[in-house]
């Protein structure tokens, strides 16, 4: 007989620092304005194109977004730096990407109870890894002081949490473990253009976890899995070409497409289908109607994009309280989105309330896990 898993804990922990969309656009157009004037005479001849400015109405209205925390803001802000600053950390001290999976790591385990050696497995699920080897996953199972078990890292871009739960469930059904946590630990910031008007506001930095367990250890609040669905269909659409070749072809490495870049209209227009379609299909083959779910927990990147899924789901205009945003006051943060909306308003759910959490971005990749509350 199978074995069903169960979601019975998320954690989260969030930087002490935010920028707000204010500081953002003074930012932005005080580097904006002077490249300008750098370059008026060519912008004159209509050589290059003048730098557009940005503005706080321009940003809450193309995207939702008010806020973000980051875990660098000073040079973030700093007009002749505009990106995080990490200082490169000695081999012998945790990495920061280890860092802050364990702190939320720890944030799960203490809300379900659990100690590190009750876990089996440690899967780190995020867009950015902070390396190649060794796996940034078993740098967090040895900073729990998980003596046994097992970690690996695995990169799905923004759906990478729900894979994570998705192969976390595989493993409890499959008896390979009786207790998961998947670390979504996402510093954002760090691939992102903040010289880029049309893009500069999206990203934010932060980490999530996420305790998959065999039903047997479920406590009170708990979740039971029912399903998952998972697909992918690429594109180039959304795309970072960040990698370890790109020192194999030095003159490329100053090129833009090494951060975020994205045709968001395309992205718009294909997605949210795409996604719409994927639950309610997920939904049919649980023998659910999209009226029994209480709740959709949505990746957190963009607020028309969120209300139009909801609506097409759901055959109607939607609440806060049915489809939570959390991307006004974090910004994107990747696959930790729709975690953290799990996370911040879950609650008040009671027995045999049905909820969906739900992730999407680049590949296309997108992943649906219903859960219901025990």
């Amino acid at each position: 007989m199978n074995k069903r898993a169960v979601l019975s804990a998320t954690g989260l922990w969030t930087p002490s620092q935010s920028i707000s969309n204010d500081e953002l656009v003074t930012s932005y157009n005080t580097w904006a304005e002077a490249w300008n004037k750098e370059h008026a005479g060519e912008i004159e001849k209509g050589e290059v194109e003048p730098k557009p400015l940005s503005s706080a109405p321009f940003i809450e209205k193309a995207s939702g977004i008010k806020s973000r925390y980051v875990i660098s803001k000073e040079s973030i802000l700093d007009p002749a730096i505009m990106a995080p600053r990490i200082a490169e950390r000695p081999n012998e001290e945790i990495s920061i990407l280890a860092e802050i999976a364990v702190n939320a790591a720890r944030d799960a385990l203490k809300t379900a109870g659990r100690e590190a050696k009750d876990v089996d497995a440690v899967l780190v699920a995020c867009s950015n890894l902070q390396r190649g080897y060794p796996a940034i996953s078993v740098e967090v199972q040895d900073a729990l002081g998980m003596d046994n078990g097992f970690g690996y890292d695995m990169n799905v871009a923004c759906s990478s949490a729900t894979f994570g739960l998705s192969t976390a469930q595989s493993m409890i059904v499959s008896g390979q473990a009786k207790s998961v946590l998947v670390c979504n630990p996402e510093i954002c910031s760090g691939h992102l253009n903040f010289r880029d008007r049309d893009s500069h506001f999206i990203f934010g930095d932060v980490a999530t976890a996420i305790l998959v367990e065999e039903e047997s250890r479920a406590n009170g609040a708990a979740y039971d899995i029912l399903g998952t669905k998972l697909k992918t269909r690429f594109s180039n659409n959304i795309r970072n070409n960040f990698g370890f070749l790109n020192r194999a072809a030095p003159e490329g490495i100053g090129k833009e497409d090494k951060l975020f870049v994205q045709e968001g209209r395309k992205v718009f227009r294909e997605v949210v289908p795409l996604v719409a379609n994927m639950i309610v299909e997920h939904l049919a083959e649980l023998d659910l109607a999209p009226a029994q779910l209480k709740r959709l927990w949505l990746h957190q990147a963009n607020l028309s994009m969120n209300h139009f899924i909801a609506k097409k789901v759901m055959g109607h205009e939607v609440s806060e309280e049915d489809a939570p945003v959390i991307l006004d006051e974090y910004a994107n943060t990747s696959s930790a989105g729709s975690i953290i909306a799990f996370h911040k308003h879950h609650e008040d759910f009671t027995r045999g309330d049905l909820g969906l959490i739900c992730s999407f971005g680049a590949g296309y990749s997108a992943g649906t896990v219903v859960v219901r509350k025990r």
